[in-house]
């Protein structure tokens, strides 16, 4: 398993609220916790940004991915408006997961719930070579679809 150290800062009256943690030895996600000072309900199709209480500092080269629950989404539609959200290593602001609830009842978030993932990965940056045409392949430019619907 590859490890990278992470720096993390708890913000100002989060103390009680448990770090990001991975549950299971494998797992390749570790839980955000909301840190709300009240329960927030979210409407049926209404989002909100819910904060974690926490600020990171990756490192160059890594970027921490922001990812819907998959239990939240079965159970009670909620997911993420920008999924996965990106965290750039030189962003150094609380992290907020942005929940939208696309159920048809309100959903509470209160104090400590499990809200989203972060997956912690590693990062390429391209370098662009513009040329007159493309290399062929036997895809071609078939897009959305271009394979049949099963």
């Amino acid at each position: 398993m590859n490890t990278v150290s992470v720096s993390l800062r708890r913000l100002p009256g989060n103390d009680d609220l448990p770090l990001p943690a991975y549950e299971t030895p494998q797992a390749a996600g570790m839980d955000l916790r909301a840190a709300l000072t009240q329960p927030q309900t979210l409407q049926p199709g209404e989002r909100q940004a819910i904060p974690t209480g926490i600020a990171i500092a990756l490192p160059a080269g890594y970027e921490a991915q922001v990812r819907p629950r998959s239990g939240l989404a079965r159970k009670s539609g909620i997911s993420m408006v920008n999924s996965p959200g990106t965290i750039d290593a030189d962003y150094r602001g609380e992290l907020m997961v942005l929940l939208i609830n696309l159920g048809q009842e309100p959903f509470t978030v209160n104090r400590g719930d499990r809200i989203a993932q972060l997956v912690i990965a590693p990062v390429v940056q391209a370098l662009w070579q513009e040329v007159d045409s493309l290399e062929e392949t036997e895809r071609g430019s078939g897009g959305f679809g271009h394979t049949g619907v099963q």
